[in-house]
This record gives structure tokens, C-alpha cells and sequence, in this order.
């Protein structure tokens, strides 16, 4: 067990995970777990790029008022300024630490790099590693991680759940909101131990698994928002759901980001016989930001009864098309399709979670010893709509500050005994193989999120969801305390509580604004609603 304790535990192996594991490894030793394999995270899929204010024609001014205008309202301008000041510190790390971007032999910033754009900014910044950007921080990050003697990683572990004062009967007066680790599950040996750490860092991602549809991994079941949520963590704006415009349609093939990089570059939606729609929704037309371009294109799919619509970005210069876009143009050509010379059919999808844990400007939740980073963080910076490439630009800045606070606080912090902590006990539990039940659950709790949670939502459909979902929840939860734990079994657990938490704000918020929109309620009303949407099961 002793190999399991150490100053910083950090869950999760994402862009947040890693660099807070790297910051943090300057004061004290750190222990990573994730899931699957190291690399499978959101991150490894992300495409498009980090959104940085680099380009001598660009400014911190107008960064700070794209993200504000497309967070509708909601955004904590405090947090957005904070990303977008500190940015360019912390593409620098990456640079330093050997990241390859894209560059140009003279590009009018102090890198040279590429500058992309995307829907929602005003000028080019977005920093990317032509079309597979997270994939190349990723691989990095995980290099250096491997040679750092202070920080270990365990792959095939899972967190069952965290570790605070509840579970050791406020020992010596411990408050019950503290957090001091993790039980965590070796998918491999089966056993679940606790984790001992000063400090705890959830890195978990987003819940994409929820939607019938998504771009997210198999591994993004809402994991950390379960646990936090279960333990006592406020968590705000779940009904925030981004679904990214554009992915690709195609029968037999699993779903396939477009990165909003194409349109940048110059690709239109149209329809099937190119013509352009988005002029009758936005003056930014194909660019304008991701909630608009969205319903826009369920708009018309639902007018039009057709299944997609399309990308067409035949009018750029093919050779310049799969210069910049390698990673799509290979995949998109292995299905049939020739992005130089055909449309691209695409759907929206279920994409990233603007909501999540709520923490302050140095990452840290309302449990004591408890941070979190990137997507299952909720630091303001998204407000109601998050801005395009925003996502890995808050995870580096936010990992930072947390770990430089925890970091600062390191010295005056006990670890409780290792024979303070009680062992898992699963008595009573048996091996159940009914797990077909397992895969219906999830199925179910999918369908019902993408018919009435999805891009258009209702007083009716939420009632409809939020009966469905509190009946699963209620059996999920049942099986579970009679059944030995797997990997399977946990994912459903955190995947219905964090559906539960999306219907429950949806339903909570009477406007539409940003990414929820309801029939019932299709104005934005300030006077009631220019806030947070807070749950919390304290």
C-alpha cells in the first residue's frame, strides 16, 4: 500500500493530469492513475488546437471579448482574463518542453507558428500541431512524465470514489469535507486500495458517453463529476452541453470529428447540392460560434428530413487542404471520400461539458484538498457557450495555478495514517453475470439524453428524462451494493448520477441562453438567469 501514497494524487491522464502532475512533481512526489491506457483521453483526440493571443495584430482585449460573447452572459470575466493573460506563459512550457507546432519561416509572432482560426474569434490564434494537436501534446507530456523520478503512473486503475472525513468518522476532528485520496479499483488484480494524498487533482474529462452521439472516447462516463457530486462538491452549469457542429456522417463508421480548423480555413456548410445556409442564421456564417452553428444545422435537418448536411471545402487548393489536414484527409478518404473533391456529410454531436466541478481561480473545489482541472472543472472561463480551442488553453493555465497552490500549501499539511483509513469492504456482494442488464442500462440512459436533453429541449421532454433517469439510477444503484465492482458496473454508476445532473440543471434554468435552449422558455432572461446553475447533495 505504501507504493500508493505519496504528496499529490492525481486522477486522470489528460492534458489537466499531466501538466499538473509535472508542475506539482516541483514540491513532492505525485501519483497519476487512469483508467485505460496513459494516452486515452479527450486530449488525445482533440484536433482543432490552444486558443493564445501570440500574433502582434492580436490582443488580449479582443480574445477576452470573443470568449465573453460567446459565453453569453455567463462567463466569470476574471477566469477569462487569467487564461488569456497567462496563455502565452504557458504555450511557452509546451514549446520548451519540445511540443512540435506547426510553423511558418516568418509568421509575426515570437514562435513562428501557425496561427489557425475558428469559429467565434475575431482573428487567427490558434495555436495547433497541424490536425492532431492533442495527440502531439500528449505524446510529450507523457515523455516527460515517463523520466520524472518524483511522479508514477498506473495505468488500468479506476477511482472508485474520493476519500474524505465521512469515511474516517472525522478522525481527531477532521472535517468531514476534506479530502485525503481515493479508493481506487487495479482492473487487473481486481483489488481496490486506498490512495493516500496530501492532495487530490481530479483530471477526469467530460461525459460525452451520455449522448447516444458523441465525438468523446469510450472512456468519458463522467467519472470525476460522480464522485465529486457523491462526496459533496458543488457542481454548476451541467446543462451546458456543447454538441460540435460537425462530425462525420457515414454509415458503419464510428463518429469522426471535422475540427472546426476546416472552416477556418475555408470550408462552407451547405447543403447537398452546395448551396450555403449559414448566412440566414449568423453574419459569421460557417464561423459563427459553436451553439448556433449547431441548432442551425438541426434546424434544417429537421425541416429538410434529411439525415446531414455538409462541408465543402473543394475551392481551396487541394495540395494546401491535405498539407494542413492530414490526420481528416486520410480518415475521410479510407471511408470514400475525397475532402478536395466531395462534400463532407456531418451531424452535430454530443462534444464537451462547459459545466462541471465548481472551483475558484487556483482550481480548488469546495472540499478541502480537492482541485480540478480541465473539462471536469467548472473555473467560468466557458459561461454558457465555450469558445473554440478555449478547452486545452484552460487546462494548462488551471493545472498550473492548482498545483502552484497546492504546492504552496504542501509543507503544512499532514498525511492521515495509513491505519486511519478503513479497507473497501465488500462483504456481502456477489459475482453477478447478468451484465447484458449493464449494457441495456446504458443504452437506455443514451437514448433517452440525445430524444430529450439534447440540442432542443422542453418542459416535457426534461420531465420525461429526469422520471427515466431517477428510475435507473435508483436500479443501477441497488445492483451495485449487491454486486462485486468492474470497470463496466462503475462507468454505468457515474454515467446515469452524471445524467442526472445535466437533466436536473436543464430543468433548474427557465431561458435559453448559450448552449441550453427550450422551447418553453426561447428568450434569454437576464433578470432571473444571468447566473450560475448550482447542485450540490450536501
Amino acid at each position: 500500500m505504501d507504493n500508493y501514497t505519496s504528496d499529490f494524487l492525481v486522477i486522470g491522464s489528460g492534458i489537466a493530469g499531466l501538466c499538473f502532475a509535472i508542475h506539482a512533481s516541483r514540491f513532492g512526489t505525485v501519483t497519476i492513475i487512469t483508467k485505460k491506457e496513459d494516452s486515452e483521453s479527450n486530449t488525445n483526440y482533440a484536433q482543432g488546437g490552444i486558443a493564445c493571443v501570440l500574433d502582434r495584430g492580436d490582443s488580449f482585449e479582443l480574445h477576452v471579448r470573443d470568449t465573453l460573447t460567446a459565453g453569453d452572459g455567463l462567463c466569470d470575466e476574471e477566469s477569462v482574463r487569467i487564461i488569456v493573460e497567462e496563455g502565452p506563459a504557458r504555450i511557452k512550457d509546451l514549446i520548451d518542453w519540445g511540443v512540435d507546432f506547426s510553423h511558418l519561416s516568418r509568421a509575426g509572432n515570437p514562435y513562428n507558428l501557425h496561427l489557425g482560426r475558428e469559429g467565434g474569434h475575431s482573428v487567427n490564434r490558434i495555436v495547433h500541431a497541424r490536425d492532431l494537436t492533442g495527440r502531439a501534446v500528449e505524446e510529450q507530456l507523457l515523455s516527460l512524465i515517463r523520466a520524472n523520478r518524483s511522479i508514477r503512473l498506473f495505468e488500468h486503475h479506476f477511482a472508485v470514489e474520493l476519500i474524505t472525513g465521512h469515511h474516517l468518522g472525522n478522525l481527531r476532528g477532521t472535517r468531514e469535507n476534506t479530502c485525503f485520496g481515493a479508493y481506487v479499483l487495479d482492473t487487473i488484480s481486481r483489488a481496490i486500495l486506498p490512495v493516500r494524498a496530501k492532495f487530490t487533482c481530479l483530471a477526469t474529462g467530460g461525459a460525452g458517453r451520455v449522448y447516444l452521439h458523441t465525438t468523446n472516447p469510450s472512456i468519458a462516463t463522467g467519472d470525476g463529476y460522480a464522485m465529486a457530486y457523491r462526496a459533496g462538491a458543488q457542481i454548476a452549469n451541467m446543462e451546458f452541453i456543447q454538441f460540435h457542429p460537425t462530425t462525420l456522417f457515414h454509415d458503419g463508421a464510428p463518429s469522426f470529428l471535422i475540427s472546426e480548423a476546416l472552416r477556418g480555413y475555408g470550408a462552407v456548410l451547405c447543403y447537398a447540392d452546395g448551396r450555403e445556409f449559414m448566412g440566414d442564421y449568423h453574419p459569421l456564417k460557417s464561423l459563427a460560434p459553436r451553439d448556433i452553428v449547431a441548432r442551425a444545422i438541426d434546424h434544417e435537418m429537421k425541416m429538410s428530413g434529411a439525415p446531414c448536411v455538409f462541408l465543402d471545402i473543394r475551392s481551396a487548393p487541394p495540395a494546401e487542404t491535405k498539407k494542413h489536414f492530414p490526420y481528416i484527409y486520410r480518415k475521410c478518404k479510407g471511408l470514400g471520400i475525397d475532402i478536395t473533391r466531395d462534400l463532407i456529410p456531418v451531424v452535430p454531436s454530443a462534444h464537451y461539458t462547459c459545466g462541471g466541478i465548481r472551483v475558484d481561480h487556483e482550481g480548488h473545489a469546495d472540499i478541502d484538498g480537492l482541485y480540478a482541472c480541465g473539462e471536469v472543472a467548472c473555473t467560468g472561463v466557458h459561461g454558457a457557450n465555450r469558445l473554440a480551442s478555449n478547452s486545452l488553453l484552460e487546462a494548462l493555465v488551471f493545472s498550473f495555478r492548482a498545483a502552484a497552490d497546492a504546492g504552496s500549501r504542501l509543507r503544512n499539511r499532514a498525511r492521515i495514517p495509513r491505519e486511519s483509513i478503513p479497507s473497501w469492504d465488500d462483504s456481502g456482494t456477489i459475482h453477478n453475470e447478468e451484465w447484458i442488464l449493464l449494457s441495456h442500462d446504458m443504452t437506455e440512459i443514451q437514448s433517452v439524453m440525445w430524444d430529450y436533453v439534447g440540442i432542443v429541449r422542453s418542459n416535457v421532454r426534461l420531465s420525461r428524462a429526469l422520471r427515466r433517469i431517477t428510475l435507473l439510477e435508483k436500479e443501477i444503484e441497488n445492483f451495485y451494493k449487491r454486486t462485486k465492482i468492474t470497470v463496466p458496473l462503475l462507468e454505468l454508476r457515474n454515467l446515469v448520477t452524471t445524467a442526472k445532473l445535466i437533466v436536473l440543471s436543464a430543468a433548474k434554468r427557465k431561458e435559453s441562453r448559450g448552449l441550453h435552449f427550450t422551447t418553453d422558455y426561447p428568450e434569454q432572461n437576464d433578470r432571473y438567469w444571468k447566473k450560475d446553475t448550482v447542485l450540490s447533495n450536501k
